[in-house]
């Protein structure tokens, strides 16, 4: 993706509340790959809640630049969901972070197991050795 205007400081770099939403883009699209879309899990009454969050920055990332947004998923819990992120701009490690999710009952916020399906289209994903 290229770094848009809206998303830099005045010194032109990437304002770090910024990161998170890269972290949502890139994991809507894992979910669009894994498993047709994270629309699935609204049909199917399941939603995902945000349990931690750790992010380090290596680098900035400044307006206009093109960068590289990478997911893999390094946990498959019961109920949880671990994905490692990387941002990366030619080659360069800008961004290293990981997620923690919760997979929840729509509606409810009742914790709930993972299902067969999700499991079976995040595997090309698993990448246990980044854990």
């Amino acid at each position: 993706m290229r770094v848009r205007y809206a998303e830099c400081d005045a010194l032109g770099v990437v304002f770090n509340a910024h990161y998170l939403t890269y972290l949502d883009q890139t994991l809507t699209e894992l979910f669009r790959s894994a498993m047709g879309g994270y629309r699935r899990l609204i049909e199917n009454e399941l939603d995902m809640v945000v349990a931690d969050v750790h992010m380090q920055f290596h680098a900035p990332a400044r307006f206009d630049e093109e960068i590289e947004l990478e997911a893999t998923v390094a946990h498959i819990g019961t109920t949880s969901l671990v994905t490692h992120h990387r941002i990366r701009r030619d080659g360069e490690l800008l961004f290293a972070g990981e997620m923690v999710h919760v997979w929840v009952r729509r509606g409810s916020a009742e914790k709930t197991p993972i299902p067969d399906w999700a499991r079976a289209g995040l595997q090309p994903w698993y990448e246990p050795a980044n854990a």
